[in-house]
C-alpha cells in the first residue's frame, strides 16, 4: 500500500465518492436529508404558537339589544374568538361545548345592560369553556376582563363591564388532564405504525416471504393474520396506560367506556393498516424506519397533543386532518374529559374506520403486486 499525505487524501476522496453516489441511489435516505429539516422548519414554524386567535365560540343572546350586539361584535374583535353560530337556550351552549363543537359559549342574560349601569356591578355575561386545553382556557380566561365600553365613548364614566368565565372540566386547569388522554394516542400511534411497518419487510428479509406465498394462504388472511396480534397488543397498551392515568395522575374516564373501547379499536386497526401499508413500500427495515418517521412527526405537531389546533394556520389544520391520531385526540379527550356523546365524535369515528378500509386495501394491492 502507498503512504504519504497525498495517496491518503485520495483514498479519502474516493470514499466520499462512494458514500455520495450511494446517498444519490438511496432516495428514501437522500429524502430524509432534504425532507426531514423541510418539515420540521415549517411544523415547528406554524404549529407552536401559544397565542391562539379564533376560538370557534357559540353566542346565546337573550337581550337581542343593541347593547348585547355591540358586546358579541366587540368579543369578535378582540380576535381571541371568532362566532360560528347563534343558538336559542344556554343548555344548547352546554351540549355543543360537552360535544367539541365549539371550544366555549357566550351567555348574554336578558338584563345585561342593567347590569352594566347597576351600581352592585354583576358580570353582564358569561362564557362557559372549555377547560380541558389548559392553553386554549388561559386564551379564552383573558376575555374574563374584556375592556367593554358601549358606544365605544371611553371617557364614559362606568367602568367596563366584566364578563364571567366558567370553566368546565378541567377548572384547576391541570395539564395532566390533557396530557395522559394525548399520550394514549401518542404510544398506540408510535407502537402500532412502527411494529406492522416492519412486519412485511422481516418477512421478506428472512426469506419467509417464499414460504408463505407457497402455502394455500390468501393475501387477506395474511394480512389480517398479521394484524390481529398487534390488536390484542394495543389494546394491553390502552388498558395500562388508563390504569396508570387514573392511579398516578388521578385521570378518571369520565364518558362511556363503550364508546372509549371502540374509538380505540378503531384508531388501533387506522393505525395497523398504515403500517401494512408503509411496509409494502419500504424496501428493507430501515426504509420502513424511515417512513415510519415521516407519519410520527407530523402527527405529535399537528394533531393538537402538543400545540393547540386551533393555533394553527389553515393549512396546517387540513394537512392535520390527513392523520388519524388527529381524530384520536378529538375523541379520546373528549370521551374521558367531557363525556362526550356518540353524535359528538361519529364523525371523527368514521374517519378512522374509513381511513382503515383505504390503507388496508391499498395495502392489499401492492402486496399483490410485488407478489407478481
Amino acid at each position: 500500500m502507498r503512504s504519504g499525505v497525498g495517496f491518503s487524501l485520495a483514498r479519502i476522496w474516493a470514499i466520499c465518492i462512494k458514500e455520495i453516489t450511494q446517498l444519490r441511489r438511496d432516495r428514501l435516505t437522500f429524502a430524509m436529508v432534504v425532507i426531514i429539516p423541510l418539515m420540521q422548519l415549517l411544523m415547528f414554524g406554524y404549529s407552536i404558537n401559544t397565542k391562539v386567535r379564533n376560538i370557534p365560540i357559540a353566542v346565546c343572546d337573550h337581550s337581542a339589544s343593541s347593547f348585547s350586539r355591540q358586546l358579541a361584535e366587540d368579543v369578535q374583535a378582540s380576535q381571541v374568538v371568532t362566532i360560528s353560530s347563534y343558538v336559542d337556550h344556554p343548555e344548547t351552549l352546554h351540549s355543543m361545548v360537552r360535544n367539541g363543537e365549539v371550544s366555549a359559549g357566550l351567555y348574554i342574560p336578558q338584563d345585561s345592560e342593567r347590569r352594566y349601569y347597576a351600581e352592585d356591578k354583576e358580570a353582564v355575561a358569561q362564557l362557559i369553556v372549555d377547560g380541558s386545553d389548559t392553553v386554549m382556557a388561559s386564551a379564552l380566561k383573558s376575555l374574563g376582563h374584556f375592556p367593554f365600553i358601549p358606544g365605544g365613548v371611553s371617557s364614559f364614566t362606568h367602568n367596563p363591564g366584566d364578563i364571567s368565565v366558567t370553566l368546565l372540566y378541567n377548572p384547576a386547569q391541570r395539564s395532566e388532564l390533557n396530557t395522559v388522554p394525548g399520550l394514549l394516542g401518542l404510544i398506540l400511534t408510535m407502537t402500532m405504525v412502527m411494529f406492522t411497518a416492519i412486519a412485511i419487510v422481516r418477512e421478506r428479509e428472512r426469506g419467509n416471504m417464499e414460504l408463505l406465498i407457497a402455502t394455500p394462504v390468501h393475501t387477506v388472511e395474511l394480512m389480517l393474520g398479521k394484524l390481529i396480534p398487534y390488536v390484542f397488543i394495543g389494546l394491553i397498551q390502552m388498558g395500562i396506560i388508563l390504569w396508570l392515568g387514573q392511579l398516578l395522575f388521578q385521570v378518571p374516564v369520565s364518558g362511556s367506556w363503550i364508546l372509549l373501547i371502540t374509538s380505540c379499536l378503531l384508531f388501533i386497526f387506522a393505525n395497523l393498516g398504515l403500517g401494512l401499508l408503509l411496509s409494502t413500500i419500504a424496501p428493507n427495515q430501515m426504509g420502513a424506519m424511515q417512513l415510519f418517521i415521516f407519519i410520527f412527526l407530523p402527527s405529535i405537531l399537528l394533531s393538537g397533543f402538543m400545540f393547540p389546533y386551533q393555533g394553527m394556520p389553515v393549512l396546517a389544520q387540513k394537512l392535520a386532518e390527513l392523520l388519524p391520531m388527529t381524530h384520536f385526540m378529538r375523541i379520546i379527550r373528549g370521551i374521558i374529559l367531557r363525556d362526550a356523546e356518540w353524535s359528538g365524535i361519529q364523525a371523527d369515528m368514521r374517519f378512522l374506520a374509513g381511513f382503515f378500509i383505504v390503507t388496508l386495501s391499498l395495502a392489499i394491492l401492492r402486496f399483490r403486486q410485488r407478489l407478481d
